[in-house]
């Protein structure tokens, strides 16, 4: 039915108003009764030989949602019921910003893929801590953070430090993404002594706490 009926649909529109669009018809399709008793009976697959322990966390299974879908945390209780094991929030930046000027999402339709260039646009650290304290517990939660793109250079390890202090109670675990290339003045990201510098600041934040969360690294490709 996708591929016959509703991805010739959708292929007419610009993607990114798919993409809100599609968030809203699972938004308000998963209110309907049973609707989310269907979902989980059709996608949800638990076994123990797909259990993955990783950073002291137990996945139900290794296929996960990365970044960059739930950006403001809006949807992850309805794609819990899409049989993922872990869905990653973000990449929240500590202030609202609209990213890059539209169009700024392509489709590649010969290479079944898609540009990206959104520019870490988002509601900011606030709406997405609001959105967190729904959280049902039905699985992992990751935290993807960076930094704003106004930000100076010298308050970049700041940007990073108040998205995970604040966000830290409402995790599972934290991805430094370091890594996007079309939000602008990123050169010192890709620095080596700087990412020892980030690290090691949040890693004595994360000291502070009670229970410390796992602290993964997201880096451009090479």
């Amino acid at each position: 039915m996708y591929k016959l009926l509703l991805r010739p649909l959708f292929f007419l529109f610009d993607p990114e108003k798919i993409h809100h669009f599609t968030f809203a018809l699972i938004k308000y399709t998963s209110k309907i009764p049973g609707i989310a008793a269907i979902f989980r009976s059709l996608y949800t697959m638990e076994h123990p030989k797909l259990e993955r322990t990783l950073f002291g966390l137990t996945f139900k299974n290794p296929v996960g949602l990365a970044a960059g879908f739930d950006k403001n945390a809006v949807l992850y209780n309805e794609l819990a019921n899409f049989g993922f094991g872990f869905i990653e929030i973000g990449t929240v930046t500590p202030k609202a910003q609209e990213g890059n000027p539209k169009q700024r999402l392509f489709r590649l339709k010969d290479d079944k893929g898609i540009i990206n260039r959104m520019g870490f646009n988002n509601e900011g650290l606030d709406a997405a801590i609001v959105q967190l304290k729904k959280n049902k517990g039905q699985l992992i939660i990751g935290g993807n953070i960076g930094k704003n793109t106004q930000t100076q250079p010298e308050d970049y390890t700041k940007d990073y430090l108040t998205c995970f202090n604040a966000l830290h109670p409402f995790v599972d675990y934290f991805v430094l993404n370091v890594s996007c290339p079309n939000v602008g003045s990123h050169a010192k990201l890709n620095d080596k002594d700087y990412l020892l510098e980030l690290i090691g600041a949040v890693q004595k934040a994360n000291k502070t706490f009670e229970k410390q969360k796992p602290i993964l690294l997201k880096i451009a490709p090479i």
